[in-house]
């Protein structure tokens, strides 16, 4: 469809003969040179007289011309623009960002895989995450590991496959032996401070205390909520035991309720399968539609052709000239 973006440009298409109309012609007067003895002159220099400069009468070519160089200018003005068809994007309405606890704890054979057998945490989160993952078709997702610092593992992406490739590749210790989840939270905030989002989630799995992070978790909990984070918590350690190597349960609940959302406690792989799965319930994918309808502006074309009348009109007024007058040899 053709629209005009300044439909009010076609109220000058009369102003020239508006103009013709009533505007007065431009009248010069100035006094002739008379000479006298011109005859003479002209005898005695060997040059022939010959008529002046004559003012050709337009004919309906030329007229046409200037009418069609005028109404091409008016609709160039106008701006005509040619819209095509409604095109609908979706997109995720959710980034969702998973921090994974890579301590030296982690490494602790208490959990069972699914075959039965004897597993390390940290082997069991991998295949448990690995699935959540896959199933979040449509969110972006992005992942981070923490231990004595928190890292950037892979920044928020639509490819799934990515995420559960490399958080694969993730070892105990990587990032270090302790638990800074204070500060895990803290590069989260900033994480999720360049997502445009309407809804941004924290999925925090950790087996143990925070050991002196710059950022207090509960305060990095609360400066969360302000940001309009949900963190979810899962704790998969031992809260019976002592030190640093203690779950405390009490600061993860604290920190999942001070943002809205939820603490899970997984004791064994089937219960961290439970987990992601009541996350799937309440972290239901949602998106987000827009649509636009492209455009393109075409008044090019007009100026090209007012352009083009211009010259050729340009260049046959002078070859006329040239036949009238033609140079001597």
């Amino acid at each position: 469809m053709l629209e005009l973006a300044h439909p009010w440009a076609l109220l000058a298409l009369p102003l020239p003969y508006l103009v013709y109309r009533f505007v007065p012609a431009h009248e010069e007067r100035v006094e002739a040179l008379r000479v006298p003895f011109f005859a003479h002159i002209a005898e005695l220099t060997g040059a022939s007289p010959r008529r002046g400069a004559v003012v050709q009468p337009r004919g309906l070519g030329r007229w046409l011309v200037l009418v069609l160089i005028w109404l091409a200018m008016i609709v160039a003005l106008a701006k005509p623009t040619l819209h095509g068809e409604p095109v609908t994007v979706t997109r995720s309405a959710r980034d969702l960002l998973l921090a994974v606890d890579l301590s030296g704890s982690m490494d602790t054979r208490d959990l069972t895989d699914a075959a039965g057998a004897s597993a390390s945490r940290l082997a069991v989160v991998k295949d448990v995450v690995g699935d959540f993952v896959a199933r979040r078709q449509g969110d972006r997702i992005g992942l981070m590991v923490f231990g004595a610092a928190p890292y950037v593992q892979v920044p928020f992406t639509l490819d799934t496959s990515l995420v559960t490739r490399l958080l694969a590749e993730t070892e105990t210790r990587m990032a270090g032996d302790s638990t800074m989840l204070g500060d895990a939270i803290g590069l989260a905030i900033q994480i999720f401070q360049r997502s445009e989002a309407s809804d941004r989630v924290l999925v925090l799995l950790t087996d143990g205390n925070d050991t002196g992070s710059e950022v207090p978790p509960l305060t990095a909990a609360r400066i969360a909520a302000e940001r309009h984070i949900t963190i979810h918590v899962i704790g998969v350690g031992d809260p019976t035991l002592a030190g640093e190597q203690r779950l405390n349960e009490s600061v993860l609940s604290e920190i999942a309720r001070a943002t809205g959302g939820s603490y899970f406690h997984a004791a064994d792989r089937n219960e961290l399968s439970r987990i992601y799965a009541v996350l799937d319930r309440l972290e239901a994918i949602r998106f987000e539609s827009r649509t636009y309808t492209p455009t393109r502006p075409v008044h090019y074309y007009a100026l090209a052709f007012a352009a083009l009348l211009a010259c050729s009109s340009s260049l046959s007024l002078a070859a006329a000239a040239l036949r009238r007058h033609p140079r001597s040899a």
